[in-house]
């Protein structure tokens, strides 16, 4: 289990919902904080590698079950 700072849920939530969510978030966090992402969108892995590769944060997880994705997002 990946210790955490933020957690948001956009289970349910289709492109590009997911992303603006996760980019609401990082506006409030510190540098070096973690937020962890639910996300149920099938494309939300491609959305949020392009995202965090072009802003500079890092993916430190990613897990992907049946019905969800689950992302561990460090901002830079």
């Amino acid at each position: 289990m990946i210790d955490f700072d933020v957690e948001v849920d956009a289970s349910g939530l289709n492109c590009p919902l997911p992303l603006l969510r996760l980019k609401k978030a990082l506006m409030d966090m510190d540098s070096g904080e973690v937020v962890k992402v639910i996300a149920t969108d099938p494309a939300a892995h491609l959305d949020f590698g392009v995202f965090t590769e072009q802003a500079g944060h890092q993916i430190v997880e990613f897990i992907k079950e049946p019905e969800r994705q689950i992302f561990y997002i460090r901002k830079k």
